[in-house]
């Protein structure tokens, strides 16, 4: 079927100029730099900020209003948010393995919306289908981009998501999904994270309390009166759009501050890494020794083993848990994060505080985590990420097809592993909702050093093929598998499946 495209939000209500096709700087980058016109502050002048933990109505129970909220991000400027309570990013939900998070959603906004839980294993009916829209309460909103076709469940005001939490601790994320507008809705706020805890991982000697610490990076730019530059453009089928390669931005916000400075002790810290970014991809990395990333999570949940790293490749959505330990360093001296795939830019700065005691450690053996044997007869699907038209829409493509929320590309049956192969032109980072799933091989050889454990989104560079496994369990229903370029995304590289 032939699905309307829409035009962009503007997060400024005006065009921005952009640059390029790709970053001139980083042929690792699918993207158009944006570039803030507002006055910028000097890197680690402002602290880091820990996105509050969210607490209940009642016993498991959760309440967020979606809201604007003038808030200041650059110093001295106000910046308007679209925000769960009003945050930016919004609450942190700490919550148990097995116990059901049930979270009303209230829309005080002016537009639609559709809250997915990423990474969660969660019924169809909570997934955040991208048709299941979230009316605003009050009955005015802007009306651009809202679908009447089939395919979904609209509500006014307010709406229900049961999480069940059915799975290993980790570290989840929560965002808007919004047909066609999941690039201007995240960008302007809607994201936050959700942590899921067990007693596996409380047995463990890992840093905790404020020695446990959310990095949720991401990019955005600035206009001159604070407010976040984000293109508009015209929706002319059969032409391209500048802003198609995926959007990406100048400053980079680190718990939406602008590089922001964190004191530390000379001891380990536990941070949970979380990149947020609309379509930029990291290379984090130290500016000066000893410091490494032992990981020792990935998108779900504990590794089987820690694993070293010198620098840490992180594309969109995918998130990495890792221990970076300080104790060789003294009072005083400062330890800068940054980006290698952007010349070294700098993403944040630790200042080592002073000495102190220690009791954490990293155990060689973190969980039972196992890679699962591949068993004979398996079914195989293929899904190609490609450049495209499709049925007059010109955009981003999966198996040569624009997304239809009605026809399903198709129907999985549960509690049976499958081997699905991801094919790419450029980088797309793909996310499959419901399960997690193990990476088998990259150009059919071994996994890349940042696929271990279960995954949930894997940055597939171009014109490779990656393997993975996947089993679906539990829920029935429609679910999605897309790229995590969100301006991929909005632009039809999803596609739907049945799990049956």
């Amino acid at each position: 079927m032939k699905l309307s495209r829409r035009t962009l939000l503007a997060a400024t209500g005006a065009a921005v100029t952009l640059t390029g096709c790709g970053l001139d700087s980083s042929p690792s980058q699918a993207g158009e730099l944006l570039h803030s016109k507002a006055k910028l502050p000097q890197p680690f002048t402002v602290p880091l900020p820990i996105p509050p933990v969210k607490k209940p109505t009642s016993s498991d129970h959760y309440r967020v209003v979606q809201r604007k909220a003038s808030l200041e991000i650059l110093p001295g400027l106000k910046t308007e948010v679209l925000g769960y309570d009003g945050l930016f990013p919004g609450p942190t939900f700490d919550v148990r393995s097995g116990r059901t998070t049930v979270v009303e959603q209230v829309n005080e906004l002016d537009v639609p919306t559709a809250l997915h839980l990423h990474g969660g294993h969660t019924p169809a009916a909570s997934d955040g289908w991208p048709l299941d829209l979230l009316m605003p309460a009050g009955g005015h909103h802007d009306h651009s981009g809202h679908h009447t076709m089939q395919g979904g469940d609209v509500k006014t005001g307010s709406r229900t998501h049961t999480f069940p939490n059915t799975q290993r601790a980790a570290t989840l994320w929560y965002h808007d999904h919004r047909m066609d507008y999941t690039g201007p809705q995240v960008y302007r706020g809607l994201f936050g994270l959700h942590l899921i805890r067990d007693a596996e991982e409380d047995r463990l000697p890992l840093p905790h309390g404020d020695r446990e610490i959310p990095l949720v990076i991401a990019d955005r730019a600035f206009a001159e009166d604070g407010s976040f530059l984000y293109p508009a453009a015209k929706d002319r089928p059969g032409v391209e759009s500048a802003y198609m390669e995926g959007v990406v931005a100048d400053v980079t916000l680190v718990n939406g501050a602008p590089w922001p400075v964190h004191e530390v002790d000379a001891a380990r810290y536990r941070l949970r890494i979380l990149n947020a970014a609309n379509a930029r991809r990291y290379e984090l990395a130290f500016d000066r020794g000893p410091a490494k990333f032992v990981q020792i999570g990935s998108d779900g949940g504990l590794l089987g083993a820690p694993v070293e790293h010198e620098t840490l490749v992180i594309a969109p959505a995918e998130r990495f848990d890792v221990i970076v330990d300080f104790s060789s360093y003294r009072p005083g001296d400062e330890v800068t994060v940054v980006n290698r795939l952007d010349k070294d830019a700098p993403v944040l700065r630790f200042k080592v505080a002073r000495r102190a005691s220690d009791d954490s450690s990293i155990p060689a053996k973190l969980s039972t985590y196992a890679a699962v044997d591949v068993p004979r007869g398996v079914v195989k699907r293929q899904w190609r990420f490609r450049r495209g038209n499709a049925g007059g829409h010109q955009g981003w493509t999966i198996n040569g097809k624009a997304f239809d929320p009605v026809n399903m590309q198709a129907q999985v049956k549960l509690d049976q592993y499958e081997i699905w192969s991801f094919v790419t032109d450029v980088h797309h980072p793909v996310h499959v909702h419901l399960a997690p799933f193990q990476v088998l091989s990259r150009r059919g050889r071994e996994p890349g050093p940042y696929d271990a454990g279960w995954k949930d989104t894997v940055d597939v560079q171009p014109a490779e093929v990656v393997e993975v496994l996947v089993k679906f369990t539990a829920h029935k229903g429609k679910y999605l598998i897309h790229c995590h370029n969100l301006e991929h995304e909005d632009m039809a590289m999803m596609a739907a499946f049945e799990t049956i």
